[in-house]
């Protein structure tokens, strides 16, 4: 088996990157070549996604990369879940809304009317988020859907741009609401009253998706014939490919903007107490579950400090981090609280939970930010030891990857509440992922998750934190 290159499209939150890849039996290297900021825009009927500019910044990474390794032989797209955008005749119909815009508590009531959110856990086995594609669905204009052709999620809207092929990739997929056993779910659809045609093809991890269209190929300057292949859409699910774990006795946290935490099961768990624990099912790469709960992640440390420096404050991340280290006790508040979701003054909001608690505010910016650490630390540990008795497994290690495995007080103190040694890293899983499964596909790498786990854990040594007495 040779070596190749091969090109990830990594779409978050906060910003989107392209990453070029080598990889091979022995070989998992990845090395950003573009960065371009994601930022949301507030439009006079809420809060959007400007797609158009991510895409023009990764058609812009792609033509760089394209650049420097003519020899790419696959591109890949990986981006968040939930949100979409409706076509008609190929031509989007407005910019996708954000996941955090108000409309989407709209779609859970009408939703809910029809079907409440049990007997939808036992249809699709999500966990009840309000900004799940179909409450959004929900949320629609009903002219607007009527007038659509076509849906598509954001990975897969890039896809289409860059092929011509409109599909649904099922780790995403699974994230709407509507999939059942892999497959759309016609009798939910039709009961919610949602356009059945609306909804593309699925697709699988490893499936080709389709080449470039011959105008975006000539626009990169690429050669004839490269193919875009499936992935795990969902950035969950390509990350937790790269987690380097043994699977029967660990626990992951995919930590960035969002903490995904949860284990890797062969089957939905659809127990009343997986319903009681809000836990979701959602699908990973070669038919895996990935059985998790969303907890509110980094995102509220990143709100506050965006905050402070929107108010003239310049921040220091780290040695902000380093003050919050050698502080000895801190506020533990709800982490997961609805009121942390949309953005706004998080210290405002912290300072109201605590006053509605009888707790002690933080005071200074450190303070802040250790009380941050330390609730989303015990809601991480929260959500392992209720991953672990749900599913049965018996957790040893908690793996972390993404952003959050640079933040070693993170890393600390959850290995600390949890009484368990975490591995951090790596910090690229997403991209690692992304490049693994389209390895796979071309040829490069063989062999089961377990086998492309082993490279990653020979190439990317994760770092051990031990849990403190």
């Amino acid at each position: 088996m040779s070596v190749g290159d091969l090109a990830a499209i990594d779409l978050g939150a906060t910003s989107g990157r392209v990453i070029v890849g080598r990889v091979g039996a022995d070989v998992l290297e990845a090395s950003q070549v573009a960065r371009f900021v994601n930022t949301p825009v507030h439009a006079g009927d809420g809060l959007h996604w400007d797609v158009l500019a991510l895409y023009g910044g990764a058609v812009d990474g792609l033509r760089k990369a394209l650049r420097t390794h003519p020899e790419i032989a696959s591109i890949g797209v990986d981006a968040w879940a939930v949100d979409y955008a409706l076509l008609r005749e190929g031509r989007m119909l407005g910019n996708p809304f954000h996941y955090r815009d108000e409309r989407c508590e709209r779609g859970v009531a009408k939703v809910h009317e029809r079907m409440p959110h049990p007997e939808l856990f036992a249809r699709n086995g999500l966990q009840f988020l309000p900004f799940n594609t179909l409450y959004q669905f929900a949320a629609e204009d009903p002219a607007v859907l009527r007038v659509a052709d076509t849906a598509l999620l954001i990975p897969d809207l890039v896809a289409y741009w860059l092929t011509g092929r409109a599909v649904a990739e099922r780790t995403n997929a699974s994230t709407t609401g509507l999939l059942r056993g892999g497959e759309w779910d016609d009798e939910l659809i039709g009961g919610l009253g949602f356009p059945r045609g609306i909804l593309p093809e699925l697709v699988s991890p490893g499936d080709r998706i389709g080449m470039l269209r011959p105008d975006v190929a000539a626009a990169l300057g690429a050669g004839s014939g490269l193919p875009v292949t499936a992935v795990g859409t969902h950035d969950t699910a390509s990350a937790v490919v790269a987690v380097p774990m043994q699977a029967e006795h660990a626990a992951y946290i995919s930590c960035g903007t969002w903490g995904l935490v949860g284990v890797e099961v062969p089957s939905p768990v659809l127990t009343p107490d997986a319903l009681a624990a809000n836990f979701t099912n959602e699908g990973g790469v070669d038919g895996r579950i990935r059985l998790l709960h969303n907890v509110m992640g980094l995102w509220v440390l990143s709100e506050t400090v965006r905050g402070w420096e929107r108010d003239g404050h310049a921040v220091d991340l780290p040695a902000l981090l380093a003050a919050a280290a050698a502080i000895d006790t801190a506020p533990v508040f709800d982490i997961e609280d609805p009121r942390f979701l949309p953005p706004g003054d998080m210290p405002a909001r912290i300072d109201a939970w605590c006053a509605e608690h009888d707790i002690a505010a933080p005071q200074t910016r450190a303070e802040y930010a250790r009380s941050i650490v330390e609730s989303l630390a015990l809601a991480f540990t929260d959500a392992v030891a209720a991953a672990s008795r749900i599913s049965g497994v018996e957790v040893r290690t908690i793996h972390i990857v993404g952003g959050g495995a640079l933040n070693e007080l993170l890393c600390q103190r959850t290995a600390d509440r949890a009484g368990l040694p975490v591995l951090a890293g790596p910090v690229e899983a997403t991209a690692l992922g992304n490049l693994l499964v389209q390895a796979r596909a071309a040829g490069f790498v063989s062999g089961s998750l377990e086998a492309l786990r082993d490279l990653v854990a020979r190439t990317h040594a994760p770092r051990r934190f031990a849990p403190r007495s």
